[in-house]
């Protein structure tokens, strides 16, 4: 019983990762198709150089990658090693959100929106550095019905959340273009922290704040070391929110934890 159970689990594991990847492919359109305000639908995969529409068995996330060599089989152009990135990375995302929400599935399915959201933000608005609105906005809501209906919890933390996370950004917003007369962080990070608040409530906005800060200081830090930013150069912020919000996703109880027991520890 227990191996047929282990074997059960294995290959429901794979279907997660299989739809995770399948996921990711979409993403990939998404993230080339909705700064250029094109149809995310219509027409079928094509070939970014020489236009050649790909064949089924060139359109296989990941594998089909691995079979062409990363070369358009057409023209041979090199295909962008982004696109194997986004599909094994929301693959492997999904496996770790089925382990934590296997329980719940509707629980799952709105989490998985809220990593693949997130995983095109990354990506668009570190090329393009825009946040999509069709991305963020519908998100808020989402997150929001997540705790109201999902989780059978008051929506008044996710509420909270979505205001809090966005009035202290735009806060910021506003602040930087007072003292400095010019823009510093886009519209478009204030929703996302916005949509990021919805669907982890407003105890892990700090946990955000703090990562988000922490690596794109060392990002920008690490830019200026390698000669390839100056102090007023622009870096996108999103990605930083990104990363800090799956941060907290899949370990913020653990790291709220650790901060309560440190302030335990000083000051009882």
């Amino acid at each position: 019983m227990l191996y047929y159970q282990h074997l059960t689990s294995f290959w429901i594991d794979l279907i997660v990762f299989v739809v995770g990847l399948c996921i990711g492919s979409f993403l990939n359109v998404v993230i080339v198709r909705l700064p250029n305000r094109e149809s995310i639908v219509f027409p079928a995969s094509k070939c970014p150089n020489c236009g050649y529409k790909l064949r089924w068995w060139e359109n296989i996330p990941l594998i089909s990658f691995i079979l062409l060599r990363g070369k358009c089989s057409k023209c041979s152009a090199p295909i962008s090693i982004r696109y194997p990135i986004v599909e094994l990375l929301t693959a492997i995302l999904s496996v770790c959100l089925w382990f934590r929400y296997h329980f719940n599935i509707y629980m799952f399915l709105g989490y998985l929106y809220f990593i693949s959201a997130l995983i095109a933000i990354f990506f668009i608005d570190l090329e393009h550095h825009i946040i999509p609105d069709v991305i963020s906005l519908p998100g808020i809501l989402i997150g929001i019905l997540m705790f109201s209906i999902v989780q059978g919890l008051s929506p008044k933390d996710s509420l909270i959340g979505a205001l809090v996370g966005a009035g202290l950004f735009e806060l910021i917003r506003l602040g930087y273009f007072f003292i400095t007369k010019r823009e510093g962080m886009g519209f478009g990070d204030v929703k996302l922290m916005g949509m990021i608040g919805a669907f982890l409530g407003w105890l892990y906005i700090p946990i955000v704040i703090f990562f988000s800060a922490l690596i794109g200081t060392c990002y920008a830090l690490l830019l200026m070391f390698l000669n390839r930013a100056k102090r007023d150069t622009r870096i996108p912020y999103g990605p930083f929110l990104a990363i800090a919000a799956l941060i907290a996703l899949f370990f913020g109880p653990q790291i709220l934890a650790f901060y309560r027991d440190l302030m335990v520890g000083k000051f009882f």
